[in-house]
Order: structure tokens, then C-alpha cells, then sequence
């Protein structure tokens, strides 16, 4: 198998997601945003593309207001930034949305993204989600990533839930699964990371049933 040519997706690290309402709550935000900080100072020292998304809103918005302080990338993901990262906005859940990230990959020659950041439960996945469809393969990193509490007429959910079962889903079709840690040793070995299908998972998710 040739060695995957990937680049470090870091979606939204913004203050944002530091504060309420929008504050991560599992995993612990302060633990995820030390394995995004692994990853990034592994990413540099091995020469990998790196882009960095701010989610944008206008400045009446109560969230993601451009030019606040909850918009703003977390200061230890500001001090790391390069001349030669890739610096986006985005309005939507996937990156690729109304930005030219897609075409930067490309430029590249990235075969694969490797997402970090938030959240878990939605830019991530919208992201992963495209990155099918644009003949990219995806990893997820599952302890530099987070999710929120969830409550609204559907039901709710926590954020230690929420989590982990769309680690599952992820890995099922859309994204590899690993932690920080096999990703460094995949990354410094060259080696791309094992992910499993929808039909393995269906039969494992029957045994496990039954």
C-alpha cells in the first residue's frame, strides 16, 4: 500500500468552543485541544499541509461573530500558524463549502485529510462526509475532536454519547478512527490507518446484538 499523502484539517479552533453555550464538554475540551496541539507540532515537523477554518457569522450574530473574540482561533493554535498554512472562513459544516480548500488539497497532491477540532457531532461529520465524494479519504482523531450536550424535540443526548457513537458511525464508512497516539506512529511510519465498512460493522453490530 503507497503511503497516504495527507494533511491536518483543523476545523474551527475558535475560542468559541472554550466559553458557554458552545463550550466542548466531551472529551474534555482542554484534553482535545492538547492532542490537536500534538498533532499540529507533528504535522510541522513532518512537513504536511496544514489548513485552519474559522466558522463565520456576521458580527450581530450571538455565535462565531466575525472579528470577536469567541470567532478568533484559540491563542495556542494562533502562535503555531505559518506563512505556509492554509488560513480559511467557512459558512456551512463542511470545509469544502463556499471555500477553496478542495482546490488547495488538490494543488498539494493530498490524498487525505486528517480532521481535528470541532465539533464531533457537526462540522466534522459534514466534512468527512464530502471528503467521499471528492475521492478523498478521511481520519478522524477521536481524542482531538469533541462533542456538546444535544437536547431539542427529537430528544437528547450527551456529549460522552453523542461522541463515541459517531466514532462508530465514522469509522463504519466515512473516516479511519484513531487516537493522537497511533495517529503520530502512522504519520512517522508512513503507513495509512485501517478503517472498517458498513457491511463488517452491520455483522459486528449483529453479533454483538445477539
Amino acid at each position: 500500500m503507497t503511503a497516504p499523502r495527507r494533511a491536518l484539517v483543523i476545523v474551527d479552533v475558535q475560542n468559541e468552543y472554550f466559553q458557554p453555550p458552545m463550550q466542548v464538554q466531551y472529551p474534555p475540551v482542554d484534553d482535545s485541544l492538547a492532542n490537536i496541539l500534538r498533532a499540529i507540532d507533528t504535522a510541522t515537523e513532518q512537513g504536511l499541509p496544514i489548513v485552519a477554518l474559522q466558522h463565520t457569522l456576521p458580527a450581530e450574530a450571538p455565535v462565531y461573530a466575525e472579528g470577536s473574540h469567541g470567532w478568533k482561533l484559540h491563542p495556542e493554535i494562533e502562535r503555531r500558524v505559518r506563512p505556509e498554512w492554509k488560513l480559511a472562513t467557512k459558512q456551512f459544516g463542511t470545509v469544502f463549502g463556499g471555500t477553496d480548500v478542495a482546490e488547495w488539497l488538490s494543488q498539494n497532491n493530498v490524498d487525505t485529510i486528517t480532521v481535528v477540532g470541532y465539533m464531533t457531532n457537526n462540522c466534522d461529520l459534514a466534512t468527512a462526509a464530502e471528503a467521499e465524494v471528492r475521492g478523498l479519504s478521511a481520519e478522524i482523531l477521536s481524542d482531538a475532536t469533541g462533542a456538546i450536550h444535544l437536547a431539542n424535540d427529537a430528544g437528547k443526548v450527551s456529549a460522552e454519547v453523542l461522541h463515541n457513537t459517531l466514532m462508530v458511525l465514522y469509522h463504519s464508512n466515512f473516516a479511519a478512527v484513531a487516537t493522537t497516539g497511533e495517529w503520530l506512529d502512522a504519520v512517522n511510519s508512513g503507513a495509512a490507518l485501517a478503517k472498517s465498512n458498513l457491511v463488517e460493522s452491520a455483522i459486528s453490530g449483529a453479533q454483538a446484538q445477539g
